[in-house]
């Protein structure tokens, strides 16, 4: 821990580190906000058009709720892709892992924990 204080930024071989561990998490949040997309415009015929009316109603309205949910989900899941695509960024130019409040290098628990995170616990908790 006090090598990480005396530090001013992460090595390379530690970058590279990072930068697997970001691409992995890159690669499984594009899947998901993939599925997420697909079930968004997914129209496989498999609706409720034949089944009795007042199911239709009760179904529709479940299915309203669930494409907003899902959309919500949606937009959260491109907001940690670009998050992400930012800290790879950040790997490049060499600036990962450094607090964009303080300065100081964020732990590396902290950034296993939350690859993209631009703050040390202390500069979030004083957020």
């Amino acid at each position: 821990m006090t090598e990480e204080k005396t530090k001013t930024r992460y090595s390379d071989h530690e970058l590279v580190e990072f930068k697997q561990l970001l691409n992995e998490k890159l690669d499984k949040a594009q899947r998901d906000y993939n599925i997420l997309k697909s079930a968004l415009s997914h129209s496989d015929g498999n609706d409720i058009m034949d089944t009795s009316p007042t199911f239709k109603v009760l179904e529709e309205g479940a299915m309203v709720l669930s494409r907003e949910e899902t959309g919500k989900l949606a937009q959260r899941q491109q907001k940690f892709i670009h998050h992400l695509q930012g800290a790879l960024i950040r790997i490049e130019n060499k600036t990962y892992g450094i607090c964009r409040e303080t300065g100081k290098l964020i732990s590396k628990e902290r950034l296993r924990a939350v690859p993209h995170a631009t703050l040390t616990i202390d500069a979030k908790k004083a957020q």
